[in-house]
């Protein structure tokens, strides 16, 4: 009896196996940020627009079917570099409607709507569709997003891990890569939980606060700051600490003397390799904090409770969960006995 029950309990987790790993049923018919479209088989040619969607590609082993790149904030992970360097990247920044079709993709992997939305920087997607060519926008950047409201958008509701998780699974299925899209998703919760864990034993203040600065137009003017309801919202919110920035824009400006007024306990700063605007310089923005004389009085500044996070952690991104490490483990470093 006991081996019978062995072996039918072995059988269906076998089974169970088997679906979870199953071969996609093409045509693939995805709803995607509102979109309706079809894939009739695993592309065999990506552009991708955005490091994230680049980065959860080749996570899945599908670096060679990626043969052009775009959007880059911070150097690709180290694992990728080799894949990496032997694929195009035709723009560091946001590359033409032209410069992507030239390489005549089966799919554009989009990180943000506002790259390739409605009113698209590079393009519609309907410009992309009419020409045969599918579009995929990660989801975290559209699940509980308004991006109707300009700039950066606007969440609905806070963003969750989920829809990085969501994201990773439905480009493994259009690809047929359902497995490595479980492994990746196993070990990015794996990694989340670890963090959180780390946090919760530091005993740390009650009502620990924080502000994430992004980057700013000018240095001096009023910064980039995570709203409550993004990717470091979600960080300050797993860790227990309490966002400074009440706004539920994504990257709302917000002047240093309200920041200095509600002086955050931690401030968390964006090192980038883009060079849009002067304080996207980690050390234009280190120099900045310590010589202002607004900003210097600030218990971050003062006590030197500062971290640098890349910037493609602070967007809701796989790296989000990354940043969730980066910031458990600054902390455990910081004393709060001023």
């Amino acid at each position: 009896m006991m081996l019978r029950l062995t072996t039918a309990i072995a059988a269906s987790a076998v089974g169970l196996a088997q679906a979870a790993y199953a071969s996609t049923d093409y045509p693939l018919t995805l709803t995607n940020c509102g979109v309706d479209f079809s894939v009739v088989s695993a592309p065999e040619r990506t552009v991708t627009v955005g490091q994230s969607a680049t980065e959860i590609l080749y996570s899945l082993g599908l670096a060679d079917r990626v043969n052009g790149t775009s959007v880059w904030f911070n150097p690709v992970l180290p694992q990728f570099a080799d894949a990496n360097e032997a694929i195009e990247r035709i723009a560091n920044d946001d590359p033409s409607f032209e410069a992507v079709v030239n390489k005549r993709p089966d799919l554009v992997a989009v990180q943000y709507e506002w790259h390739v939305g409605p009113t698209g920087s590079v393009a519609s997607r309907d410009q992309f569709h009419e020409l045969g060519i599918n579009t995929y926008i990660m989801p975290a950047d559209c699940d509980t997003k308004d991006n109707s409201t300009g700039g950066d958008g606007t969440r609905t509701a806070a963003f969750s891990t989920d829809s990085i998780y969501k994201g990773i699974n439905e480009l493994a299925e259009i690809y047929d890569v359902q497995d490595a899209g479980e492994a990746l998703v196993a070990d990015l919760a794996a990694r989340e939980e670890r963090a959180i864990d780390l946090a919760s034993s530091l005993e740390l203040p009650e009502d620990l606060s924080a502000a994430f600065w992004f980057s700013s137009t000018d240095l001096g003017v009023s910064p980039f700051v995570a709203g409550r309801l993004g990717a470091p919202g979600y960080m300050m919110e797993k860790l227990g600490i309490r966002n400074v920035i009440a706004s539920d824009e994504e990257w709302p400006t917000i002047g240093w003397e309200s920041i200095a007024r509600a002086d955050p306990d931690v401030l968390v700063i964006a090192r980038m390799d883009r060079r849009r605007f002067p304080a996207d310089d980690i050390d234009a923005k280190h120099e900045f904090l310590r010589s202002d004389p607004v900003t210097q009085e600030m218990s971050a500044v003062k006590n030197n409770r500062i971290v640098e996070m890349d910037a493609h952690a602070m967007s809701a991104t796989m790296r989000t969960i990354y940043g969730l490490e980066s910031l458990a483990e600054a902390l455990s470093t910081m004393s709060f006995n001023e």
